[in-house]
């Protein structure tokens, strides 16, 4: 249920305010099994935020992670908690104009949690851009481009499945560079994987591959160098997150571009990676940063230290892969384009119109908030207590 409070005097103020917030579990399928390192994905589950402010203004958010507590050590009913039971109550009476005030408000008070920070400050900024006629991009500093590259993750766990998963979406100009997920397997089968998928696609596809932290140092040394033999182009997080020194040690040791994903969450990690010169590129995510300015500062610092820009992904669905579109489309500089394919992996959505991919990129929204709308009827129908909001719905 969602916290509401009524003003007791007689004189409301002039700003509107914030009347109530809703965090809802959403449990929907994927397309297919999606393999990773630490586990295998059967379906995604969104927290969806709902924030109804005075004016009649309803901003939306959400808050998304991997696999439960598989990825990190944030899950979503862990999300669902600290909105419901710290987050809403610090925000409920407040301006919900004053997005920046807010968000102090909620550092003040709640420690860590940054994916309920994001979900948070997404719906402020969408409700605060519907209410200025704005898109969110605009309320960031503007957009610098009106569409943003969208690479694919082959994650079947079988190669020819993929080779013929990624020919199809390049005839279909939905994607053209593909990541492939490693780690789970003995170093020589994963290097084997890479290598078929690589003779299937031929030289002129582009490869990364994501270890999701598997490797120990002397195995990344090994792997790294088969990879870069086989003309992999990205290597994203071959060691563990704290392992720094190791990267670094690995990035200065080989020519193909390595970057930190789980290692680098806001502006702090941002510099501390830079300082420390430990990788080459950095996959930004709003909810690791704690939002959208968060990621934005973030993406400053790796501008300042010259390290190129990664827009990430936790395979959010259509509300957070287009709240992060609009933060990387105001990226000035954006060098390895983005993986928000998140809404492409579910088979079904709760939002009234999905997320538009053509020509190898997502299309960015230029109406007023977020350019998203949710279709209440499924969102009735994927809730998690929805025993108790029963809609009859056609998936």
């Amino acid at each position: 249920m969602g916290i509401k409070i009524h003003p007791m005097n007689s004189n409301p103020p002039k700003y509107p305010t914030m009347q109530s917030i809703d965090a809802v579990l959403v449990d929907l399928p994927t397309i297919r099994a999606h393999k990773l390192a630490m586990t295998t994905m059967m379906r995604q589950t969104l927290v969806i935020v709902r924030l109804v402010c005075s004016d009649g203004v309803t901003g939306i958010g959400e808050a998304t992670t991997i696999g439960g507590l598989a990825y990190g050590d944030q899950s979503p009913e862990s999300i669902k908690s600290a909105i419901d039971t710290y987050v809403a109550p610090l925000l409920v009476g407040q301006d919900a104009t004053r997005v920046a005030m807010a968000m102090k408000r909620i550092a003040a008070s709640v420690q860590g949690n940054s994916f309920a920070k994001s979900a948070i400050e997404t719906a402020l900024l969408d409700a605060q851009g519907q209410r200025l006629g704005l898109p969110v991009h605009a309320l960031l500093g503007g957009a610098v481009r009106d569409a943003l590259p969208v690479l694919w993750t082959l994650a079947s766990g079988d190669a020819a499945r993929d080779v013929d998963e990624a020919v199809a979406l390049i005839e279909a100009r939905r994607h053209k560079v593909f990541k492939l997920k490693i780690g789970s397997h003995p170093l020589a089968e994963d290097i084997a994987h890479v290598q078929a998928i690589r003779r299937g696609l031929g030289d002129e596809v582009m490869l990364t591959v994501d270890v999701n932290q598997a490797w120990d140092e002397p195995t990344a040394v090994r792997g790294i160098a088969a990879l870069e033999a086989a003309g992999v182009a990205l290597i994203e997080q071959p060691v563990a997150r704290r392992n720094r020194r190791a990267l670094r040690r690995l990035a200065e040791r080989f020519d193909v571009a390595l970057m930190a994903d789980e290692a680098v969450h806001d502006a702090t990690d941002a510099f501390d990676l830079a300082a420390e010169g430990a990788a080459d590129v950095y996959a930004l995510k709003i909810s690791q940063a704690g939002g959208l300015w968060p990621t934005l500062r973030a993406a400053a610092v790796a501008d300042a230290a010259g390290v190129g820009i990664y827009g990430g992904t936790l395979l959010e669905g259509s509300v957070g892969s287009i709240a992060a579109a609009h933060v990387f489309a105001a990226c000035p500089t954006l060098a390895w384009g983005t993986e928000l394919f998140g809404p492409l992996l579910l088979k079904d959505d709760i939002v009234v119109q999905r997320p538009e991919y053509r020509d190898y990129e997502l299309q960015l929204p230029q109406v007023p908030g977020l350019g998203v709308q949710l279709d209440l009827d499924k969102l009735a129908f994927y809730r998690r207590d929805r025993s108790s909001h029963t809609v009859a719905i056609t998936a």
